[in-house]
């Protein structure tokens, strides 16, 4: 038994592995275009079975395909679209404009399956053809884009449930969090007090915010352009094909699938993809800032701010002994970083559509489809890998909370700003803090100063009341205090 067939198209003879699906056109892709080695993701081949399960099976009903061939199509793309025969998409994502060659692998592995069904040979298009029959009403450029759309509309799913449980994990932490009190921090520097639950609080808050405007673009892409055949016309369908096939493609997704306005518009424009990509790098930008800040938060143990313990998930270094390092956020970061880059690929993509057809399609569809696959992937292990294990350092956390220079801002509404500034500065100078340099000025009596400084009371609006102060005075008790310090060598006190 020979390994190979000889298969045949337009162009003439090649040669094609005999135990393969695919045929002529495909053997033609993968020799015309040796460019990466990757291959389609699996939503999307899973994808192309469930549309051509759809335009099989609208044709079927319709009247346009043999029952009986009819069926064996159906039954061949339902496979694909369970994840069968998935060696067999074997085109290259660097490819043919509007992703040509892997629609004609597709379709010829489905005419081959159908063939086998009926009983014949792979390769055998004398019954099934794959242009003729698996292709019948369709084009490449309908094709494609109600592809990407139908695989872009199962991986967000995905997506938004993961992004949804990573929030309510943060909002959990939020309340366990939330009577640890610490620094807050603005330009890296010493700021007010913040509880910890506060900011993770407002990270869930950016999240479920991150998620709307995803939920938002991605209603886009329930509207299909599939009928308009090769330029929007609809040439060679049938009048209630596009409205048949979005109406079995919503009840086999469970997603209300409408067939778009103008197939035209639906064809030339990849404005949902866009949209759909600049939602998910706005989600990437989020949550790199807040990976970001865990892995500070985190740092240490001994010369970090250590704030807050990730828990450990493996050995750090290749040559220090007992080090853990954040791993979890450093690959979330990493991801969101592609995230982004792909966007712009993306961008660049749709951007180069002409008049009725967008030929950089393969490219833009792939880095889409691949971001909403990576960024789930992401967010699935970030929460139950990291966030969830996440504990405080409660003690650190209370230590910087008092130590904060920050605390002074509520020294403004009875001293006055520059009295505070003037304080904030000489505990700077003199390494004590500012309690202490307070109650020597003698300005506020111990209560007020209890009642001023209480990082707890300034995690919340309010504004700190005492009693009418002389604010001329002030300036002249510092002046003093660095006199004296000055005339004792400036040696500094333990704050």
């Amino acid at each position: 038994m020979t390994d190979e067939r000889t298969a045949r198209d337009s162009m003439g003879e090649i040669a094609v592995p005999a135990a393969a699906y695919w045929d002529a056109q495909t053997a033609r892709a993968r020799q015309n275009f040796p460019i990466s080695g990757t291959t389609p993701l699996p939503a999307f081949v899973r994808a192309g079975g469930t549309v051509k399960w759809a335009t099989a099976s609208a044709n079927t009903e319709l009247g346009l395909l043999d029952p009986e061939l009819g069926r064996a199509i159906i039954r061949a793309a339902g496979e694909v679209a369970a994840g069968e025969l998935a060696d067999e998409f074997v085109v290259d994502i660097f490819q043919a404009g509007a992703g040509t060659s892997h629609h004609m692998n597709l379709n010829e592995v489905l005419a081959s399956r159908a063939a086998e069904i009926l009983g014949g040979e792979r390769g055998d298009f004398s019954r099934v053809h794959p242009n003729d029959h698996v292709n019948f009403g369709q084009s490449t450029n309908d094709v494609i884009p109600t592809i990407i759309r139908i695989a872009a509309l199962n991986l967000s799913r995905v997506l938004l449930e993961n992004l949804d449980r990573l929030a309510e994990a943060f909002s959990e932490k939020a309340g366990q969090f939330d009577e640890v009190l610490k620094s807050g921090r603005t330009h890296l520097q010493d700021a007010v007090p913040v509880r910890l639950g506060q900011e993770f609080a407002a990270w869930a808050a950016t999240l479920r915010e991150s998620r709307d405007g995803i939920a938002r673009a991605r209603c886009d892409c329930t509207v299909l352009g599939i009928g308009g055949s090769a330029t929007g016309t609809g040439l060679n369908t049938d009048p209630a094909y596009r409205n048949l096939v979005c109406r079995l493609l919503s009840d086999r997704l469970g997603e209300e699938l409408t067939p778009a306005g103008d197939l035209h518009a639906a064809m030339q424009s990849m404005l949902p993809l866009v949209q759909l990509s600049g939602s998910l790098r706005a989600l990437a930008v989020e949550v790199g800032r807040i990976c970001n800040d865990l892995r500070l938060m985190a740092s240490g143990p001994r010369t970090g701010l250590s704030e807050i313990e990730l828990p450990p998930v493996q050995p750090g270094s290749s040559i220090m002994p007992g080090k853990v390092n954040p791993v979890i956020c450093e690959m979330t970061n990493q991801v969101c970083f592609q995230v982004m880059g792909s966007d712009h690929v993306i961008a660049l993509a749709a951007q180069a559509g002409q008049f009725e057809l967008n030929v950089m399609m393969p490219i833009l569809g792939h880095n889409l489809l691949w971001s909403l696959q990576i960024m789930a992937s992401a967010l699935d292990v970030l929460t139950s890998r990291c966030v969830r294990g996440i504990t405080a350092n409660r003690e650190r956390c209370a230590e910087y909370a008092a130590r904060t220079l920050g605390i002074v801002t509520a020294l403004n509404p009875c001293l006055g700003y520059d009295a505070a500034s003037e304080i904030a500065r000489e505990a700077v100078r003199s390494g004590r803090s500012v309690e202490a340099v307070l109650r020597q000025t003698g300005l506020l009596s111990e209560t007020e100063i209890a009642e001023m400084l209480d990082p707890q009371a300034m995690t919340e609006p309010g504004i700190p009341t005492c009693r009418e102060a002389d604010r001329a005075p002030v300036w002249e008790k510092l002046e003093a205090l660095k006199r004296k310090a000055a005339g004792a060598g400036d040696n500094r006190a333990a704050p």
